[in-house]
């Protein structure tokens, strides 16, 4: 996968409003993990891009009569089977991590890309995910070389105390080993051209 002008390709391009401009597209240098189901605890369908597209139908679930007002979206969500759906080019602002704050610097969503995956705090992701997960920050560490392995986070890191994605179920370890890999391989290519 590679990214021009903003896109991803390979990924199913799904157009939302919920986004604006950066301040500085050349200052992206966060990456934001984050879990969504909906409603919680179910997966398939289409009610996740209904909400990042301001689209939830609030009679649908109960559930929805809460969130279906919310104006949010991320860059990009990652399907159970490992689909990739970009909702906000890159170089936009996705309105993804609310109120948070990162190494002393508030307004995350200024500096950040999104990425929610398909699931629960509670429930194992699988392993299409993280294939998906991992080639998509190849992608973006490769065109925001200010992202770090220290600066690929979940949203409970950003939002303590008031988010707790993507949970006990996100296999850090096997990420952060996998993207280490990946960033010295990078980094070897950046060296020797």
């Amino acid at each position: 996968m590679q990214i021009n002008d903003g896109l991803l390709s390979g990924a199913r391009q799904v157009a939302t409003a919920h986004f604006d401009e950066r301040n500085d597209p050349n200052n992206v240098n966060l990456l934001v993990i984050h879990n969504i189901s909906l409603p919680p605890a179910h997966f398939g369908g289409s009610y996740i891009e209904d909400l990042f597209t301001g689209n939830l139908n609030p009679d649908s679930h109960e559930y929805f009569k809460q969130i279906y007002q919310l104006r949010v979206s991320a860059h990009c969500l990652i399907r159970r089977d490992g689909e990739v759906v970009q909702f906000v080019p890159f170089e936009k602002r996705a309105w993804h991590a609310g109120f948070s704050s990162f190494q002393g610097r508030n307004k995350c969503n200024d500096f950040s890309i999104g990425i929610e995956l398909e699931g629960t705090d509670h429930i194992s992701y699988t392993e299409r995910q993280y294939q998906s997960l991992l080639t998509v920050s190849e992608s973006i560490i490769r065109r925001y070389p200010k992202i770090t392995i220290g600066s690929i986070v979940g949203h409970q890191d950003i939002a303590p105390g008031r988010k707790t994605d993507p949970g006990v179920s996100f296999d850090w370890g096997q990420y952060r080993g996998k993207m280490m890999k990946i960033f010295n391989k990078v980094r070897a290519l950046k060296e020797n051209p």
